[in-house]
């Protein structure tokens, strides 16, 4: 497994992770499938605080992390959202690229990395936890495309 940085030729990749994670429902707070253009806006953010790392194994995008900058005056906070295709949870993949956000990261300027992360997302919190995230809010009852009242458990690490 290698980590590298995201290229455009990956967004049809990196949309059909997510939305085969979106499909299966539970575990993000996405809840509509996404285009590929969603991630071309991302690679192509001009800001070098935006970036995307992916995990590749045998040519294959399996896992992907990416970090945004929250608007000003808070950009010194990142925005950090890791999904790794369905039935590689547990096979380090997002600990792998978490080592190369957090360089990232702090090449880029960041203080604080924040992870928002759905209250039934179990596994989820657990990987944030694993990394080094602390629980610091959680924003009740965000109510789902359904109605269904959940709960948002926000993260942060502090570099």
């Amino acid at each position: 497994m290698i980590v590298r940085p995201a290229k455009l030729e990956d967004t049809q990749a990196l949309t059909l992770i997510l939305n085969e994670i979106i499909e299966i429902g539970g575990t993000t707070a996405y809840e509509t499938p996404l285009e590929h253009e969603y991630f071309v806006a991302i690679l192509n953010d001009p800001d070098p605080k935006t970036f995307i790392h992916v995990v590749e194994e045998a040519g294959q995008v399996i896992a992907v992390q990416w970090m945004e900058a929250y608007a000003p005056p808070e950009d010194h906070i990142g925005g950090i959202a890791t999904f790794a295709k369905p039935g590689l949870t547990q096979r380090g993949v997002g600990s792998l690229l978490f080592k190369t956000t957090l360089q990232a990261s702090r090449d880029a300027g960041y203080v604080l990395l924040n992870a928002t992360i759905r209250a039934d997302n179990a596994s989820g919190l657990a990987y944030y936890s694993k990394v080094g995230f602390q629980d610091f809010d959680v924003i009740p009852a965000v109510a789902l495309k359904d109605g269904t009242p959940m709960d948002r458990v926000r993260k942060r690490f502090t570099l």
